[in-house]
């Protein structure tokens, strides 16, 4: 599966519980739900439901320990996550880049009018 720059990719890491989560699950390997929830500040079910949202975008991995499942960051699929939305990164530094150039250029344009108004 690869990871797609898109609403749900986005909506998983915005949420900071599930950003909390992917740092636990990279400090230390895996988890289960169970051990992720008394770690943060919501339920198991909750968790789980987070697990759910993570794995769906491909952050995660679940695999069967018992009755339980484990889940481990996909390290592959983040890191193209990370280079995707640097990527987003690099496009909106370039347009606001490209809008500072026009805002100097139109302060110039008046300025330049300005001074010949008054000279003129």
């Amino acid at each position: 599966m690869t990871v797609a720059i898109d609403d749900e990719l986005w909506s998983a890491i915005g949420d900071p519980t599930r950003r909390r989560m992917l740092d636990l699950l990279l400090a230390t390997g895996s988890w289960t739900a169970t051990s992720l929830s008394e770690r943060l500040p919501v339920t198991r079910q909750a968790v789980a439901k987070h697990l759910g949202v993570l794995d769906r975008v491909g952050l995660v991995e679940a695999t069967q320990s018992g009755r339980e499942k484990r889940y481990r960051v996909d390290e592959a699929q983040l890191s193209r996550a990370v280079a995707q939305l640097g990527a987003v990164g690099d496009t909106w530094d370039a347009r606001l880049r490209r809008i500072k150039q026009i805002a100097e250029a139109i302060q110039h344009n008046r300025a330049t009018r300005q001074e010949e108004n008054s000279n003129g």
